[in-house]
């Protein structure tokens, strides 16, 4: 059973509560960094900073900011702890401040996903937005990287579920005026694959805002890019992917039913479906 949680607020410091959409007891404080509640340990958060993702930016002289976003890795209860390492699943939470570089949105630098252990495609991952709003990039590229086959771009609000599938390269931006806050579920030994965004300068599309308006611009260092496809995100309950209950809460009451982000291969047909 997940506990109940009551919202707490700091009168010397004042947080943002991310606990009804977490499903656990965390909070974002004013300089968007998390607070950990109850018995929730806290995690030091690896940290993105402007020279490290200078190569994947529109305007790669921008100056400003030197922090980019925070990910904190590895979150768990206690009671919880064995359950994760049991199914080899790790949950982490990543928070991207509102602000711009330049003209282009705060975004991650992106990557590609490993090939899983069993060698059959790639692992899959699923993102769940805590707070604010998030644009989604997907693309599905050929070998040299440089080549696009597919491109998604989904927007998602609290709650809502989004699978990036096997094949896919994909980052998140945040186009809002507010701090972006996402979870996602992954395979505990996953090492993302940054070579691909960095050679090509990032995805295939950037963000940007032209006259006070977001507008996505095509990278202009690939070879072939498709238009994209606009999807909503929705509810796929086979995948344990369900709006009105956390991503934390879904994988601890039916952790058997995220075998596929260790698994792919078993669970072929019911990716290919949800992405139609």
């Amino acid at each position: 059973m997940l506990r109940r949680l009551r919202p707490i607020r700091k009168e010397d410091s004042p947080v943002t509560d991310l606990s009804h959409t977490s499903g656990i007891p965390v909070w974002l404080d004013e300089s968007s960094r998390l607070v950990f509640g109850n018995q929730l340990q806290p995690v030091e958060p690896d940290v993105r900073t402007l020279d490290q993702a200078r190569r994947v930016l529109w305007n790669m002289s921008v100056s400003e900011p030197h922090e980019l976003y925070l990910m904190y890795r590895g979150i768990a209860l206690p009671e919880h702890k064995a359950l994760f390492r049991k199914h080899r699943i790790r949950y982490d939470i990543t928070v991207i401040p509102a602000a711009k570089l330049g003209d282009e949105y705060m975004k991650t630098v992106g990557h590609y996903h490993p090939v899983a252990s069993d060698g059959s495609m790639c692992y899959p991952e699923v993102y769940e937005v805590l707070f604010g709003r998030a644009h989604y990039l997907l693309q599905k590229a050929d070998t040299t990287g440089l080549k696009v086959s597919d491109v998604l771009i989904v927007e998602a609000h609290p709650g809502d579920k989004v699978l990036i599938p096997p094949g896919y390269g994909h980052v998140t931006i945040n186009p809002g005026r507010e701090p972006l806050v996402m979870s996602n579920l992954i395979e505990r030994e996953f090492k993302s694959v940054y070579a691909p965004m960095e050679s090509a300068g990032g995805a295939c599309y950037h963000e940007i805002e032209e006259d006070g308006m977001p507008v996505f611009v095509e990278n202009d260092r690939y070879d072939e890019v498709p238009e994209p496809r606009l999807i909503e995100p929705k509810d796929i309950p086979q995948l344990g992917l369900k709006k009105e209950v956390p991503l934390y809460g879904s994988f601890c009451t039916e952790p058997d039913v995220f075998g596929y982000l260790v698994r792919p291969h078993m669970y072929d047909e019911a990716l290919s479906e949800a992405m139609k």
